[in-house]
């Protein structure tokens, strides 16, 4: 199984996704996709991680000229156009369980049986969603997941950018990651079935995690981050207590991961925030207006 990491100027994050992965699935492999982070720690991270895993760059270390998040995600398919399967996380992630070769066949097995699923979600479910995902996802016994009905959104139930696929299935059908991700769940949607979400999730969104959108960072986003106390808060790594009870729980209590998994910081309020404009319209706007003059000049 292949990892792919899609990165940019978070080196703290970076490093401790990979070191996740190598700590709970020693028998994968990593590649990092990273868009020319030009944060001198950031790339010294990448130093240190290209000694023992491939760092590949677009237009740098590779052939591959796309850049931005779906264009490395383009150049990750094809560099994985071998793989049986291929997990797509972002360097603000984490794997926090051990998974095992068994896990691994499983997955496999699954993709064996349904020539129309193209994705399966490998994360825990957001607290803050809990009402729309109990009212919305009901789980497949036969495919070890949970699929969402008709919910009326223009996304996110036929596609992820956080996913594990089979690159050849994708390739077959001429796949090309468009530039958002409404535009791939419709694509999606023409070619596949509904994307799953596993029963046993292996990773996670850090919570509370300063970000950037288009590579640029607003005041709004920076007063946002400063607001709500972002920082950098891993998760401990599930014990085989925690494990054997999110395997052994009754499937219709969904992988919530404020419900299974313990963070670092066992202060930061539930339910766990991802993005810290989220939950206020003012910023929020602010936001916009500062992009639109931003694109003007």
């Amino acid at each position: 199984m292949l990892f792919c990491i899609f990165s940019f100027n978070r080196g703290q994050y970076l490093q401790n996704c990979v070191d996740s992965i190598e700590r709970c699935a020693p028998f994968a492999r990593i590649a990092v996709f990273d868009d020319n982070s030009y944060d001198e720690d950031t790339q010294a991270v990448l130093e240190k991680i290209s000694q023992r895993h491939k760092v590949i760059q677009p237009g740098k270390v590779s052939s591959h000229k796309l850049g931005g998040l779906y264009g490395n995600m383009q150049s990750a398919i094809e560099y994985a156009e071998h793989e049986n399967l291929v997990c797509f996380i972002q360097d603000d992630m984490q794997v926090v369980r051990q998974i095992t070769e068994q896990d691994v066949a499983a997955i496999s097995q699954v993709f064996d049986g349904d020539e129309k699923l193209a994705f399966l979600q490998p994360c825990f479910m957001k607290g803050c969603n809990r009402k729309r995902d109990v009212a919305t996802l009901s789980y497949d016994s036969n495919r070890l997941a949970y699929f969402r009905k008709e919910t009326g959104q223009s996304a996110g139930r036929h596609f992820s950018a956080v996913l594990i696929t089979r690159p050849a299935r994708l390739l077959a059908k001429q796949w090309q990651f468009a530039r958002s991700e409404p535009e791939n769940d419709k694509q999606a949607a023409k070619l596949f079935g509904r994307i799953g979400h596993l029963a046993v999730p292996i990773a996670m969104w850090l919570p509370e995690v300063p970000a950037y959108r288009g590579k640029r960072k607003t005041l709004a986003l920076m007063l946002a981050e400063k607001k709500r106390g972002c920082g950098f808060f891993p998760f401990l790594t599930m014990t085989d207590q925690e494990l054997v009870a999110l395997r052994t729980r009754p499937m219709d209590v969904l992988p919530v991961a404020e419900d299974f998994l313990s963070c670092t910081n066992n202060r930061l309020p539930k339910p766990w925030m991802y993005y810290p404009l989220q939950g206020s319209s003012f910023l929020k706007k602010l936001n916009v207006i500062e992009l639109f003059f931003h694109k003007l000049f």
